[in-house]
């Protein structure tokens, strides 16, 4: 479970979010659906109290959403 800990549960999330979103989920509601996967992810590996696994989640979450906006505005602007 080392895995989600790394950059790798980020790039997972991502993953998961972009399939959902080719399947139907409005992209509105994809930056939830990384928030969700991300706290649901980071109960996979607790912390040490129930909050700081819900703290390590959004951090998880946020950052898969981040990364993917990120790098979806450098390639359009790259494009212009």
């Amino acid at each position: 479970m080392e895995l989600l800990q790394t950059g790798a549960g980020i790039a997972i999330i991502i993953g998961l979010v972009q399939i959902s979103k080719e399947v139907g989920l409005p992209a509105k509601y994809a930056s939830l659906l990384a928030l969700l996967l991300g706290i649901g992810a980071a109960f996979l590996v607790p912390a040490a109290t129930v909050g700081a696994t819900i703290i390590a989640g959004v951090v998880l979450g946020l950052a898969a959403s981040g990364l993917y906006s990120g790098g979806k505005n450098a390639i359009e602007n790259f494009k212009q």
